[in-house]
């Protein structure tokens, strides 16, 4: 693959990937803290109450799902690399400058 693309393509696509890996990070620490801060309402308010269900696991489970998405999405299945996304590119690149005046 990178021996059909130019430097600047190739550059322009790491690019493209590292902005995608530090949006993830981003989302994971987000994902923490904000998680954290979740658990200690839950402590805080199940030990006033004396009610010690979990449901802090509930908002828990459903945004890891979605983090889950973007890991995969990052790390497992990257934009941006496949040689089947490229084809396609020039071909709706040759049917626009087939279309265009």
């Amino acid at each position: 693959m990178t021996s059909q693309m130019s430097e600047e393509e190739v550059r322009q696509l790491a690019e493209s990937r590292v902005a995608r890996k530090k949006g993830f990070f981003v989302h994971l620490l987000v994902y923490i803290v904000v998680n954290a801060f979740i658990v200690v309402i839950w402590a805080i308010t199940a030990s006033a109450s004396g009610v010690w269900f979990p449901w802090f696991a509930f908002p828990l489970a459903g945004w890891g799902v979605g983090l889950l998405f973007h890991c995969m999405g990052v790390f497992v299945f990257p934009k941006g690399g496949s040689d089947w996304e490229r084809r396609e590119i020039e071909k709706e690149i040759g049917k626009i400058k087939q279309t265009s005046p």
